[in-house]
């Protein structure tokens, strides 16, 4: 049997148990892709990572993410929750940055004003969506005709597609048919803009992530709010900085920071450890 440093932290939140947790096994070399997969579906958290030696030139280290189900190759509170466990474990970056390996290339995870933020990849897929499909998913999440004000693909890896609603009230009312949308093979996110009473945090949108296939949804997602910020930022419906809430439908406080500058568009959130220790194999 041999031990490994563990951590489980919270991402997206500065007060512990609010965000969206993440176990982190550092130094993981040792394990195969099996112990991996077996460990991240015991520990039934949306993501589980292995942090490992780069492979990559200019990587300060390697990451392995997986859901319960199957390895993902790129997500976002996942790499925040990564970078805050390899730093307190007293990792130090070759430069000013940290420079996170995934199996979409290397990630830039950047320290400003008490957050981490990273910068969002790519999208692998972009583009409007097919009326046809729209109509399936809508009605997979209740919602009326009207409350969709456009959709279109944001994948960066999982395989985003996102609807954009009237409201937050829309974005809170949507209750999925999993049975329903689960045969479209998809993860799919609502946003709408903020309504009603300002919030305290300054949130201009609020979210929510749909797992499809697995019957679930994330509390707070940096992957989609990444490549969600892409799209609005490129096509004005957002500003170039924003707040985006999420995790309200399920009893979570998430706060994601959202900006675009020279360099692209970045996310960041604040980030706490919760447990740490060591886990056995």
């Amino acid at each position: 049997m041999t031990e490994f440093a563990f951590q489980q932290v919270d991402v997206f939140s500065t007060e512990p148990f609010r965000g969206n947790p993440l176990a982190v096994v550092l130094g993981a070399d040792g394990l195969s892709d099996a112990e991996m997969a077996r460990f991240a579906n015991w520990t039934n958290l949306s993501e589980t990572t292995f942090l490992l030696r780069p492979t990559k030139a200019g990587a300060d280290y390697r990451v392995r993410i997986f859901t319960p189900a199957r390895e993902l190759p790129f997500a976002g509170h996942p790499t925040l929750g990564s970078a805050h466990a390899w730093l307190r474990a007293g990792g130090v970056p070759k430069g000013r940055d940290i420079i996170q390996q995934c199996q979409v290339g290397l990630v830039t995870v950047r320290r400003s004003q008490g957050e981490l933020a990273f910068a969002a990849p790519p999208l692998r897929r972009s583009g409007p969506v097919d009326p046809a499909m729209v109509a399936r998913i809508r009605a997979g999440f209740g919602l009326e005709p009207e409350a969709v004000v456009a959709a279109h693909w944001v994948d960066n890896g999982p395989g985003w597609l996102a609807l954009l609603l009237r409201s937050r009230a829309d974005v809170l009312a949507a209750k999925p048919d999993y049975a329903a949308l689960a045969p479209m093979d998809l993860r799919a996110g609502l946003v709408g803009p903020w309504d009603g009473a300002p919030d305290p945090a300054g949130a201009g949108f609020e979210l929510r992530a749909f797992i499809c296939p697995e019957g679930y949804e994330d509390p707070v997602t940096g992957s989609l709010n990444a490549s969600v910020a892409q799209w609005l930022i490129n096509e004005g419906r957002a500003p170039e900085a924003y707040i985006a809430a999420q995790g309200t439908a399920l009893g979570r406080a998430g706060r994601v920071s959202l900006r675009r500058d020279a360099e692209g568009v970045w996310v960041g959130g604040a980030t706490v450890t919760c447990i740490e220790g060591r886990v056995s194999f």
